[in-house]
């Protein structure tokens, strides 16, 4: 933390901050429709985004603030090993190619808002439905947490609100003030209010990207200097392991490991709930297959950014400070380079970045609540208008626990728990993607493989505990006597896949109920209103449930 606080800097900030605040509430009468108290338009925008607002409205979902300040700081502490993100995302939008489509269409045809009303309709099923949703909103709650560290990072730059402070009205009132007003303009605008501030948002980093990549180099001596700098200081050894700090490139023993990181995470990306959220608010299957195509523009955004790591670690941030906080490395970065002024811009690009993702994760856990815990096991009269009450309520009790996790809870431990929230989510693939190509797995044998899946994901994430290990030794599956077998999300997503079709097989065999399907084959394949004409059914008819 600063012992000064950087005026100029912070007025930029509050600027900025204050701005997308009027935006957010004047966010509620933007395309409001007359069913407003309906879930479908506080939670889904209406399903009426077209290509141009979807593309910045998930372009704000998936590239977070932890993801400005996250990627670059575990560059900052590993070397090369941390820009897995880079090719996982390369990756994610060619699979998702195939499935978000057929998502969005069944779901725009039988009114499902989140990813476990799908479940419920297609295996007809509230077990699977419930572990699905709690799987999601497990998830996302310390992912939103991670959304408020990276303001905290920023406002500790600044001078403002100190991690190291010992008086809680210095250390936390700030992150509080702006905790308060996400949570207002949520709950009055739903996911309007990050769709409209998503455009400020994306332009800012947009922005900060392409001047950061020009001038720090210019500022730094060239490129070469920072490759060579970064180079000699990852050279330097850890005293607790021993082994040197990094490397400019991915060590052969653990190239397996990040291939099988990058391939793990690109499968749980759009998995999700508030990607998932993000994908439903489109009004075409159209507008779904457009923003797959043109959203890896994204990714050269994310490498460009990534970048900024190896400049930190040529700037000397952090160096010879015991106990340095990776995740102030880009903030200090931006703030020992640029002028005050600019130092607020950048600031603001990832205070926002934080707020826009918030949002919508806060209220893809509240849908999850609502429709598939609220309604299904306690309430399933609801109506839509209590069904939206709920959802609003729930996406505060939401964040309150994400704000509890920031501040009662150890940074590294929660960074532990958001890495061990894509373990989770890749559990949900079995059921989320196999069920929209296919009906052949029972759904006793889906719910199954995800106990086995999250049992030993959890287990085995667990034991992943000691200090010495960096971010992305982290995820590492290792099993005595064989070696590192890669990342343990994967690991436990095969465990997963191989109990469900064993389990399948035999429930079948027994003539085990499989529950009753609610879609059809045109359901995944047509816009609205479309009849389509069937070939081929996607599974036999299962027989009643009983």
């Amino acid at each position: 933390m600063n012992d000064h606080v950087d005026g100029v800097a912070l007025g930029v900030l509050v600027f900025f901050f204050l701005a997308v605040t009027v935006m957010g509430f004047l966010a509620a009468r933007w395309r409001r429709a007359d069913n407003a108290l309906h879930l479908d338009e506080w939670g889904l925008g209406g399903r009426s985004f077209g290509t141009w607002v979807t593309w910045f409205l998930l372009g704000g979902d998936l590239y977070t603030a932890y993801t400005f300040v996250a990627v670059p700081a575990a560059i900052y502490t590993a070397g090369a090993s941390g820009f897995f993100a880079v090719p996982y995302t390369i990756i994610a939008y060619p699979l998702v190619f195939l499935f978000l489509p057929r998502l969005w269409s069944v779901s725009r045809r039988h009114g499902y808002v989140t990813s476990s009303d799908f479940i419920r309709g297609r295996f007809g099923s509230k077990s699977l439905s419930v572990a699905v949703a709690l799987t999601g909103i497990l998830a996302t709650m310390p992912y939103i947490a991670l959304q408020l560290v990276g303001i905290q990072a920023v406002l500790d730059v600044v001078g403002i609100g100190g991690s190291d402070s010992t008086n809680w009205f210095v250390k936390d009132l700030p992150l509080l003030i702006a905790f308060g007003v996400l949570a207002a303009y949520t709950y009055s605008s739903g996911l309007r209010a990050p769709a409209l501030i998503a455009f400020v948002k994306d332009a800012l980093i947009y922005i900060v990207i392409a001047v950061a990549i020009i001038y720090i180099p210019y500022k730094l001596g060239g490129f070469d200097d920072i490759f060579h700098k970064a180079s000699a200081a990852y050279a330097v050894k850890n005293p607790a392991t021993g082994k040197p700090r990094g490397s400019l490139t991915v060590a052969p023993q653990a190239q397996w490991a990040y291939a099988t990181l990058a391939l793990g995470s690109a499968m749980a990306l759009f998995l999700y709930p508030h990607s998932v959220t993000a994908v439903l608010s489109g009004k075409s299957r159209t507008v779904i297959q457009r923003n797959t195509a043109i959203l890896p523009l994204y990714s050269l955004m994310l490498g460009l950014l990534a970048m900024l790591g190896f400049m930190a670690v040529a700037d000397g941030v952090g160096k010879n400070v015991k106990g340095y906080n990776p995740q102030l490395a880009i903030p200090q970065l931006f703030e020992n380079i640029f002028p005050s002024w600019f130092t607020g811009v950048a600031f603001a690009a990832i205070a926002i970045g934080a707020l826009v993702p918030a949002a919508i994760m806060s209220i893809a856990a509240a849908n999850l609540f609502t429709r598939n815990i609220y309604k299904d096991l306690i309430r399933p009269n609801a109506t839509a208008e209590e069904e939206t009450r709920v959802s609003k309520l729930a996406s505060l009790v939401v964040k309150v626990g994400a704000l509890v996790f920031v501040l009662s809870m150890d940074k590294t431990v929660a960074i532990n728990f958001q890495l061990l929230g894509g373990i989770w989510i890749l559990q949900t693939v079995p059921a989320i993607v196999g069920g929209l190509f296919t009906r052949w797995f029972h759904r006793w044998a889906l719910l199954a493989g995800w106990a086995v899946g999250m049992a030993y994901g959890t287990w085995k994430a667990y034991e992943q505990s000691s200090p010495a290990q960096s971010h992305f030794g982290g995820n590492s599956d290792t099993i005595p006597g064989i070696g590192r077998i890669g990342y343990i999300g994967l690991t436990a997503f095969v465990l997963n896949l191989a109990v469900a079709v064993v389990l399948t097989l035999v429930l079948r065999a027994v003539k085990a109920p499989a529950g009753t399907d609610e879609t059809v084959l045109a359901d995944y394949t047509a816009e609205p209103g479309e009849p389509g004409e069937p070939e081929l059914p996607l599974a036999p008819t299962p027989a009643p449930s009983t």
